[in-house]
């Protein structure tokens, strides 16, 4: 396997920075700027924003949900469409599916041509990406575990990580098709195999593994303009513990290693727990459900929002059975339904947010593909 020594760059200071100014600005806006290492505030004037929810490894739903967010060509070059659009992915990529690498890359080459048109690709991690950092693979498709195995292959023939990690999303098909061409019918019951799987996923998602240390470039939380953006929810809790300093933990023992070049600890507070950051449903399920009544979740989400100065709250993490929808005096988005193939199969949908106000995209229930919008809610 190449060697790529992602876990020896540093967590460097919280510095404002803005990234690339579009090469061809229509309309005049000022640049995006983004602080936090990594990215936790963004502040994108004047820009479209657009959040799509979980993926679950189905590369199929994710390039739907993003050419519905009009971001992403349809004709089948992956191309940038978005202009100056800012697009954030929930988390959850990781589990379910057979082609989370491949999603991954594909996010990372949209950032990349977003920025040269003014426009960016934000993430936040979800649980998923964190238990398999711990190295719970419970949930992993079979299939996932080959596209680790293709993705080490693939990785020989290079010795920078930015361009084969970029460039694994135009070849990924071809390894899976050449490996079912070759596959033996017995291959998952094959116990070497099996032992196989487990160590290429391990060396690539444990904590200073390649595709950790991927990871770690992105956060648990991320506040672009008044919005918040993570996966199950934030609490004020959280917030006193500074959002910023979590994202900051949580990058560190990914990576594998902590300001102090030891070995990290798991940050609890955003990881593990029904109340953490990744795995928090207050918000996302009934209130029913979730033992407390209503009111009492609207003035914790309202509490929230007021301590981080934002005014609304987009979160993945639990589907939604009647598609995406707004809660709590339309403070709390919740934009999971469940796309991917290996959760419910059903529709891709995205959330637009323009001038603050936020609508739901979603294609028709027909077979014309014509895309729907709902209503302001």
């Amino acid at each position: 396997m190449a060697s790529f020594p992602i876990n020896s760059l540093p967590i460097s200071a919280s510095q404002p920075r803005k990234l690339s100014e579009p090469s061809h600005s229509n309309g005049g806006l000022k640049p995006i700027t983004v602080t936090g290492n990594p990215p936790t505030f963004v502040s994108a004037p004047g820009r479209r924003i657009v959040a799509v929810g979980d993926l679950h490894g189905d590369i199929s739903q994710a390039r739907s949900a993003l050419e519905i967010a009009g971001v992403l060509s349809s004709d089948g070059h992956d191309l940038w469409t978005g202009g100056e659009t800012v697009l954030v992915q929930l988390g959850d990529i990781l589990d379910r599916g057979e082609d989370e690498i491949a999603i991954l890359s594909l996010l990372r080459s949209l950032n990349i041509q977003a920025e040269s048109s003014g426009g960016a690709v934000f993430q936040v991690n979800g649980n998923h990406e964190t238990m398999n950092v711990e190295g719970d693979f419970r949930y992993v498709d079979p299939g996932s575990f080959d596209e680790c195995i293709d993705f080490l292959e693939y990785l020989q023939g290079y010795e920078n990580w930015e361009e084969a990690f970029v460039g694994w999303i135009s070849v990924a098909e071809r390894y899976k098709e050449d490996r079912r061409m070759s596959q033996s019918p017995w291959g998952p019951w094959n116990l070497k195999k099996r032992q196989k799987e487990i160590v290429a996923r391990s060396s690539l998602f444990r904590p200073g593994g390649p595709m950790a240390c991927e990871l770690a470039r992105h956060g648990v939380i991320l506040k672009v303009g008044d919005w918040i953006f993570c996966h199950g929810g934030l609490l004020p809790h959280h917030v006193a513990y500074g959002i910023e300093r979590m994202n900051r933990e949580v990058s560190c023992w990914m990576r594998g290693v902590n300001d102090d070049n030891d070995i990290p600890e798991i940050p609890f507070i955003a990881t593990r727990g029904y109340d953490s950051v990744v795995w928090n449903r207050l918000y996302s399920k009934d209130s029913a459900n979730v033992g407390s009544p209503s009111w009492k979740i609207s003035s914790i989400a309202e509490k929230t929002l007021q301590s981080v100065g934002a005014k609304g709250m987009v979160l993945g993490h639990t589907p939604q059975l009647n598609g995406a929808n707004c809660k709590y005096n339309e403070k709390i988005w919740c934009i999971d339904v469940g796309m991917s193939s290996g959760v419910l199969n059903s529709r891709a949908e995205v959330l637009e947010i323009i001038d603050n106000k936020a609508r739901v995209l979603r294609t028709g229930d027909d077979s014309s593909g014509e895309l729907e919008v709902a209503d302001y809610l």
